[in-house]
């Protein structure tokens, strides 16, 4: 009995692993574009790399009434040495939606992360992040909206 139950549990196992290992995810990027050089061997790896510069991190939407929707399109401008490529974008509320470019951005070219702020249920002030996943170093850039929700009068 003892036996059965670990041949059955090794069994699992093994398909769990095999199957695992044979899945494809077509979201994820080529290993080409990723390149990381923290690694001992690349020392002036770093001067090839693309940057991410945002002319602004942070937009302030101002005085909004609850219910309406604002978009802020944020520029940047690749001014590293080869393509940079945005992975993913995402933001800390649900209310937060974005649009970014997503074909590579050769070096002295721009690129823009488009932000839409919806605020039906919202009030009072609002400050919200956006996460922008790169191949930059660090890969990780944090743009914030704000914006101070207003309930409309009522007559």
């Amino acid at each position: 009995m003892k036996k059965n139950f670990y041949h059955i549990i090794f069994s699992t196992l093994l398909i769990l692993v095999f199957s695992a290992c044979g899945s494809q995810d077509n979201d994820r990027l080529s290993a080409d574009i990723v390149f990381n050089p923290n690694t001992a061997g690349n020392r002036d790896a770093s001067k090839k790399l693309p940057v991410i510069t945002f002319l602004e991190m942070e937009h302030d939407f101002g005085k909004i009434i609850q219910g309406e929707t604002v978009t802020y399109t944020f520029k940047f401008k690749n001014t590293g040495k080869s393509d940079l490529l945005v992975s993913t974008v995402s933001t800390s509320c649900g209310c937060t939606a974005t649009k970014y470019s997503k074909e590579p951005v050769a070096p002295e070219s721009d690129g823009f992360v488009q932000v839409t702020f919806i605020s039906e249920g919202r009030k009072g002030f609002q400050n919200k992040t956006v996460t922008v996943l790169a191949n930059t170093q660090p890969n990780k850039t944090i743009l914030r909206i704000k914006a101070l929700v207003v309930i409309p009068e009522k007559y």
